[in-house]
């Protein structure tokens, strides 16, 4: 039992086994409710709920109109998933005895990450989707923006992880501690207390809405549950994917989301053809690669997409708050962008939805689809083997000069 609960709540989990979860959840959930695992979205919203309630008239944005901005936050299947990815973090970090209040070192971080995060909303926005919707869960629907949105991130990525290594962005060494004081003992042992209680009372939650017949809003808390408890758990960042590769040749996080996209193509493209659904196909416009590779440095500036920002914030990591609150600035202000500043006619209208089961068939479709992650697979290892390679050429090279 002790060695169980250790691999539960004091290991984190191997990311092959998350993502491989992860994809079969996005499918499963698509087959239920015709929609799929995303959260900048409902970031979109919630900057318009903000400017709501601050008397801003917004009913006649044409984007707020497009991703259906109704109700609130909390009547949205798309609202649980946001806050049953936070509440799921929150909890396995308090079960597993690993909340602390952690500062950066450096205050200009707040500012990077504040900039990096409207960079990043911004861009997620403009491209329809974010590392969930425009990759993790857009590849599975066979999307074509999908593909045209890796290579901009990539592209903003690289471009990103070189600005953090200038010394302009690194600034001064510090040796001022900013990881905050160590937790007391105390404070330890009531942590895994407060996490049962929070999930006593959201279970709760779920069971209620279920009885009272809001299935799809217990469907986005339970699934948004899920997918919490298995970012943080996995430590999913698809910003470490990406970076990582670039600045120190580990790979092992991009095979991971790779393997979990293939997992969740194969599922949907089943779900789709046995209930007759149709996908989720977003607009593969200059949109597309520009809101890519924005998205791709902005998360890099921030040290955190979607997913990482929402485990990190949960455990303590008080960087994370300012990047939230960019995501939300940034969305917010591509919605008003998207007609109130034209981006819509320079950037989108000449774009187009364009869906693989559509122009080349549904098999031909899949096939497509998983030919392509395995050369996505084949490219991130040979990165990763090159980096080594080059890395011991040049230990040679100094060894040799010395």
């Amino acid at each position: 039992m002790k060695a169980m609960t250790q691999a539960v709540f004091q290991r984190h989990w191997n990311p092959y086994v998350v993502l491989f979860i992860a994809g079969l959840l996005s499918a499963l959930y698509f087959g239920l409710t015709s929609t799929v695992w995303a959260v900048t979205g409902e970031f979109t919203r919630l900057g318009g709920d903000i400017l709501l309630l601050l008397g801003v008239d917004v009913s006649d944005w044409q984007y707020f109109d497009m991703v259906k901005l109704q109700g609130s936050t909390w009547t949205r299947p798309d609202g649980w998933i946001v806050w049953g990815m936070f509440i799921g973090a929150l909890i396995m970090v308090l079960l597993s005895n690993s909340f602390k209040i952690r500062l950066p070192q450096q205050k200009r971080r707040y500012v990077q990450g504040l900039v990096g995060g409207i960079i990043a909303g911004f861009g997620a926005r403009l491209a329809l989707g974010c590392n969930l919707a425009a990759f993790f869960t857009g590849v599975p629907q066979f999307s074509l923006h999908s593909w045209i949105f890796i290579v901009a991130t990539g592209i903003g990525t690289f471009f990103g992880a070189k600005l953090t290594k200038t010394r302009w962005w690194k600034g001064r060494p510090s040796l001022t501690r900013g990881t905050g004081a160590p937790s007391r003992a105390k404070t330890r042992v009531i942590q895994p207390y407060v996490g049962g209680a929070i999930a006593i009372a959201y279970l709760g939650l779920m069971v209620y809405f279920f009885a009272s017949g809001q299935k799809l809003l217990g469907f986005g808390a339970l699934f948004g549950l899920a997918f919490g408890i298995l970012i943080e758990r996995g430590q999913i960042c698809f910003t470490a994917a990406f970076r990582d590769l670039f600045l120190v040749g580990r790979s092992l996080m991009a095979k991971a989301i790779i393997v979990g996209m293939a997992v969740s193509s194969v599922l949907t493209f089943i779900v789709i053809l046995i209930y007759g659904l149709t996908p989720i196909t977003q607009i593969a416009a200059l949109s597309t690669l520009v809101g890519g590779a924005l998205f791709g440095f902005g998360i890099v500036m921030a040290s955190g997409c979607e997913t990482g920002m929402m485990y990190r914030l949960m455990e303590g990591q008080v960087l994370f708050l300012p990047v939230f609150i960019g995501n939300i600035i940034g969305a917010t202000f591509l919605a008003y962008a998207w007609d109130h500043l034209g981006v819509y006619d320079v950037l989108v209208s000449s774009g187009a939805k364009i869906n693989l089961m559509n122009t080349i068939s549904p098999v031909g479709a899949i096939l497509a689809t998983l030919f392509m992650l395995g050369g996505l697979y084949a490219l991130t290892v040979y990165r990763e083997r090159s980096y080594h390679r080059n890395l011991e050429l040049k230990r040679g090279v100094e060894q040799y000069a010395n």
